[in-house]
């Protein structure tokens, strides 16, 4: 693999994108979900694009009969924001720490760039994966833009390649919006950017669903928030390195279980359960010391008694923690440790969601324990790598960043060229826990050859 840096020349200054026609001014209350502590930060997403001649579509308006997509996303991310028009406001925090949108319609910040860089050359370097190279230039932070509160929701950056491909990054303020949001959001200004005359799904914002009852009171325990020490890395240089799992690989892992669990269990429980092993056994910690894992869970469809509309593009995602030790970890089996992932996912129903609204507010909005703790979040759902602004799907869209204690499941395609779906998961770790978990992962992979 070739070593890759390239020169990103941003048009100065960057525009303030509004709604392309007038929408409401008024201010709308974020959900008691939207407002906690663990999502008051910005999120990254990447998209690449070939590119070339815009393709054609029975929707396509007639003046975007051209190949610059800078000008074809601009206009669409205006007309979006019509039916998204919370998205064009700014977070305020009122009393309680409460969160509320000011529906000003100042807009989102959108940057325009060119590259030297074709997409042959992202290719044969093989950076299509984290870490990205010169992220920071193809999603550049304009200074005072990141903040959670009187900041744009989103920041947006088109920076167009040597080939006629370009480069969508996306940075979006996370109590807007989940990964099923955001990936709503852009779809809509994909589907815009072809020409159709509306969103294909309607917006809805019913943040009023998921608010705590009058008066509070939580049902489950929520270790999920127990008050302990956030964990710091392991000392250590950090590499982010991405890890790719084909079917194939899949159900080689699967047939380390039981035969009774082979069929019923699903990719991601038995992927993250190994994972989760992996790095437990990667970063040796004590056998007494105790390890969290946190299998993020969307709920729409999970709880249907909450009732959330079908365009719905808040947050509605809960945090069920598994807490063993490292020791009873490791000495139990992979089939175990998937039990462990299932329960925990499958403890998230429409009781468990409200007990976590209640909690959440009885408690000023804690942040989630962050001690030890590994947590893994689905994006394959979403729809980041079906998303078509008029040039075909992209050749990688999903996350574009990932953290000590986090992790995304991703949809990319074989790298061997037939087309089919792979898992990608972006791991960060010091560098010699890395080495262990590369390890880890090419043993469990060897062992599960016939």
């Amino acid at each position: 693999m070739t070593k890759l840096s390239f020169a990103v020349r941003r048009r100065e200054p960057p525009l303030l994108v509004g709604p392309a026609s007038e929408t409401p001014r008024e201010t709308k209350r974020l959900s008691d979900t939207d407002d906690q502590e663990i999502l008051r930060m910005h999120v990254p997403f990447v998209f690449f694009y070939r590119g070339g001649q815009q393709q054609a579509h029975d929707h396509e308006a007639e003046e975007d009969h051209h190949d610059d997509p800078v000008a074809v996303i601009r206009r669409a991310v205006g007309e979006a924001l019509v039916p998204y028009y919370p998205l064009a406001g700014r977070v305020r925090e009122v009393e309680t720490r409460k969160l509320v949108v000011d529906c000003t319609g100042e807009g989102v910040l959108f940057l325009e760039a060119d590259a030297d860089v074709r997409m042959a050359e992202l290719e044969a370097a093989d950076a299509l994966k984290a870490p990205f190279p010169c992220l920071d230039q193809l999603l550049f932070d304009v200074p005072g833009s990141g903040g959670v509160l009187n900041c744009p929701l989103l920041l947006i950056q088109v920076t167009r390649l040597l080939c006629g491909g370009f480069v969508l990054a996306v940075r979006f303020n996370h109590t807007i919006s989940d990964a099923t949001g955001i990936a709503q959001y852009i779809s809509a200004v994909a589907e815009l950017a072809r020409g159709f005359p509306a969103p294909t799904l309607v917006p809805a914002w019913s943040r009023d669903l998921l608010e705590a009852r009058t008066p509070p009171n939580p049902s489950f325990p929520h270790r999920e928030f127990d008050a302990v020490p956030t964990t710091l890395p392991p000392p250590g240089d950090m590499v982010t390195r991405t890890f790719n799992f084909t079917s194939t690989d899949i159900a080689a892992i699967k047939k380390l279980l039981p035969v009774n669990l082979r069929v019923t269990t699903t990719t991601f429980d038995v992927l993250t359960a190994a994972l989760w092993r992996a790095r437990t056994a990667a970063l040796d910690l004590p056998p007494a010391e105790e390890i969290r894992f946190v299998p993020i869970t969307n709920f729409r469809n999970r709880a249907p008694e909450l009732a959330l509309p079908a365009g719905y593009y808040g947050n509605a995602c809960a945090f069920p923690t598994v807490i063993t030790t490292t020791g009873a970890l490791l000495a139990g089996t992979l089939a175990e440790t998937v039990h462990l992932v299932r329960n925990a996912r499958g403890s998230v129903t429409a009781a468990y969601a409200r007990s976590m609204l209640d909690l959440l507010v009885l408690r000023d909005r804690p942040c989630l324990a962050l001690a030890n703790v590994y947590i893994v979040s689905d994006t394959r759902r979403a729809g980041f790598h079906r998303v078509d602004f008029g040039w075909g799907e992209p050749v990688y869209g999903g996350p574009a960043d990932t953290l000590f204690m986090a992790s995304f499941l991703v949809t990319v395609k074989n790298s061997n060229g037939d087309g089919a779906d792979a898992v990608a998961v972006p791991v960060m770790l010091p560098s010699t826990a890395m080495d262990r978990f590369a390890s880890e992962i090419e043993t469990m992979l060897l062992n599960a050859l016939p």
